[in-house]
């Protein structure tokens, strides 16, 4: 009970003054959170917990252990956990919502932009793709540093690998994230789980089934009613729901779901799939809002509403769902086991997305290689920020055109 109060001691005593207060907080994140869904969490810790201590040390680690064990992307789970354990499900919802819109207006604009001028073949958008290359790599040796610590868990990261680029469905990632978690479960279902502050989630279990249930009937509903949709919008909805329903360990592992959504069905070309994926990486802010870039190039304004939300409903409806249980699940051995085996499978997926379709479309020849070579140091050891970096691809693409 002392931690209990010691949590929501500092709780503002009007729900408005709350939520104001998440408002202001998560919108700033939004505009200035660069780096990618890891950096994104430091961001937060820096914002929610260290300055304002709206929760303790633990929790917080704990509710980003929940988020990485749910699929969708783990950083604007971790702000909508926080936004409701503050301010309850209303707050969850302003959380995200200060977190995602930022990067939305700006991917929306350059989306119309590409569109409005026929820029994709530019010298300046294949710096994009080739920064995208070096973004991705420097990601997979930050997870794989702090996910991959032995020679078992570089044996199922680079199975994985193989798996992914020999069977490249969404299927065989399904398959991959359950058998994972199961092995993980067997090896590591006897690991030593510290005790844990309990969390004040002002949701209903009752809600929270409801929303798990609502997850899960989506995920099942929507392909067979795309087969009669006469629109194209319920096809459209589905594509971008399920893939932020199949996606573990954040917004980089969506790429190559999302990929064979909307290019090999003619949504929209690889060029620009790539050039907006390397655009996404300029501006702050969960990566999941490519989708709304990529709902801009297929659909316009409408598209591009209609994808964000489809991409992030899967999120808040798991996050909802699972915190009012969390406070007796994190401390399961099991559950513990079962993440780790997940966030091995993840780092292999990720490699093999940086191989296909990065690689193989943005590295087409010396000059290309010799560019990611360059940002990917400039990422790694120079420590630039990830807008410096993009503005160099962009400079760099444009002068390998001139060559």
């Amino acid at each position: 009970m002392e931690t209990l109060h010691a949590i929501t001691h500092g709780l503002p005593k009007s729900k408005l003054r709350a939520l104001l207060e998440v408002l202001v907080v998560s919108t700033k994140l939004g505009l200035t959170s660069f780096g990618g869904p890891i950096a994104h969490l430091g961001y937060f810790h820096n914002e929610y917990i260290r300055k304002r201590q709206w929760m303790d040390e633990r929790s917080y680690v704990d509710l980003v252990a929940l988020c990485q064990f749910l699929p969708g992307p783990t950083s604007s789970q971790v702000g909508i956990g926080i936004g409701v354990i503050r301010a309850g499900l209303l707050g969850g919802l302003i959380a995200w919502l200060g977190f995602t819109l930022p990067s939305v207006i700006v991917l929306v604009l350059f989306a119309l932009l590409l569109k409005g001028f026929d820029i994709s073949s530019t010298g300046w958008i294949h710096g994009l793709n080739i920064v995208a290359v070096a973004i991705v790599a420097q990601a997979i040796l930050g997870m794989g540093q702090k996910l991959i610590p032995d020679k078992t868990r570089a044996t199922i990261a680079i199975i994985a690998t193989s798996i992914t680029l020999l069977w490249q469905t969404a299927l065989s990632q399904i398959l991959l994230i359950v058998a994972a978690g199961l092995l993980g479960f067997w090896m590591y279902r006897k690991a030593k789980v510290p005790e844990a502050p309990i969390l004040p989630v002002a949701i209903s279990r009752t809600f929270a089934i409801f929303c798990l249930i609502l997850f899960f009937a989506l995920l099942l509903a929507l392909p067979l009613l795309h087969q009669v949709d006469t629109t194209g919008w319920v096809s459209f909805f589905d594509s971008f729901y399920r893939s932020g329903s199949l996606v573990f360990g954040g917004g980089h592992v969506v790429l190559p779901l999302i990929e064979r959504e909307v290019v090999p069905t003619g949504l929209i070309s690889r060029e620009d799939f790539l050039a907006g994926y390397g655009a996404t990486q300029a501006v702050p802010g969960p990566l999941f809002t490519f989708a709304a870039y990529l709902g801009a190039m297929a659909k316009g304004i409408s598209g591009s509403i209609v994808a964000t939300l489809a991409i992030f409903l899967p999120a808040f409806l798991l996050i909802v769902g699972a915190l009012p249980f969390w406070n007796s699940l994190r401390k399961s051995s099991h559950v513990q086991g079962s993440l780790i085996g997940i966030n091995t499978a993840v780092v292999g997926i990720l490699l093999a997305a940086l191989y296909n379709p990065l690689w193989t479309t943005a590295i087409v020849k010396p000059a290309d290689f010799a560019l990611a070579s360059i940002l990917f140091i400039m990422l790694i050891f120079w420590k630039l920020p990830p807008w410096v970096v993009v503005i160099a691809g962009i400079v760099g693409g444009i002068l390998i055109g001139l060559i």
